[in-house]
């Protein structure tokens, strides 16, 4: 049996997707277990356990439904005989259909319905994970066991770095600029013995050269924003001793790593997309606004992220020195 499995089109999606995968070579122990992974993260794919062949699409290459069609009949001398879709859109059940694969199971909400053959129900209010994994569940009818999330790193080096991740796609989960810059100073001065790496992606590279406006402590901190592959990232983690963290991809990356993580939130819900492992992470709210937590990308009501704002530096620091005693 040959399975085709469409992965979401995000870092953290991507990352939590890895409990659906091993479910997957759980439930057929002797499939071939193949994925489409957009190109710009095709690299965290290598990393994913139990996988034969990745697929990367990019959409500018294969542009609108017509380009999708086109890339999924590419894929038709594989003769798959599943494909699932974790992504809802219509853009991936176009793709699925293309393949010629007889089972096309997922969820549908931009009118992709008539092109799977099973449209699952998502489940209300359950982590991104285990929405994945009802999608096995309602084709199978059983449950799933054994979920974890999990990438394999065989490169790590230990440096005993506090990693640093203020930043996020959403604007509303980033940190602001001056709460970044008091905590890096309230952090570099509490831990003096430490040194401090800063990561991000090219896209944050600004941000993070304004954080670092003035801030002291520089010959403990280095800037890793931009300068790492996602595979040189993820081993980066495994040799770090904690990451803390914004809602965002890295935070994934990290927890499914093992990787100590102190997840920090506002706009964004922790019931649904905190790290899913709950081995050495430290999710931590302020909780003090009516608002919270919201689903907005942009924080509507102060301009900036009241939320992200009125996090307790202490709260913070306390998180932080039960890991790095202990590491």
């Amino acid at each position: 049996m040959k399975i085709l499995v469409r992965l979401p089109n995000w870092l953290g999606d991507v990352v939590m997707s890895t409990a659906f995968i091993g479910a997957v070579k759980q439930s057929y122990p002797t499939a071939q277990v193949d994925v489409i992974i957009k190109k710009e993260l095709s690299a965290i794919a290598s990393l994913i356990p139990g996988l034969t062949k990745i697929h990367s699409f990019s959409k500018d290459e294969f542009k609108g439904l017509g380009g999708v069609y086109r890339y999924g009949k590419l894929l038709r001398a594989e003769n798959y005989d599943i494909f699932f879709t974790l992504p809802d859109s219509l853009s991936a059940a176009v793709m699925g259909k293309a393949t010629g694969t007889k089972q096309r199971i997922g969820f549908s909400k931009e009118g992709g319905f008539f092109l799977l053959t099973k449209v699952c129900r998502r489940p209300p209010n359950v982590h991104r994970v285990d929405e994945y994994l009802s999608i096995l569940q309602q084709l199978n009818e059983m449950p799933v066991t054994g979920r974890k999330v999990a990438l394999n790193i065989t490169d790590a080096k230990p440096n005993g770095l506090i990693l640093i991740n203020f930043n996020s796609e959403a604007e509303s989960r980033r940190m602001p600029l001056d709460k970044g810059r008091a905590l890096l100073k309230v952090l570099t001065n509490t831990f003096t013995q430490a040194k401090f790496g800063l990561i991000g992606g090219p896209k944050d590279a600004v941000y993070i050269e304004q954080l670092l406006v003035d801030a002291g402590n520089q010959n403990r901190i280095e800037n890793y924003t931009g300068k790492t592959t996602l595979v040189g990232l993820a081993n980066l983690m495994t040799g770090a001793k904690v990451l803390l963290t914004t809602d965002s991809g890295p935070a994934h990356l990290a927890n499914s790593l093992g990787l100590p993580v102190i997840a920090l939130f506002g706009a964004g819900d922790e019931n649904n997309t905190a790290p899913y492992n709950k081995t050495n992470l430290t999710v931590l709210r302020a909780g003090q606004l009516n608002c919270e937590p919201c689903v907005r990308n942009e924080c509507k009501l102060y301009g900036i992220p009241k939320c992200m704002e009125l996090l307790d530096e202490q709260r913070i620091i306390n998180a932080l020195s039960l890991y790095i005693n202990h590491a």
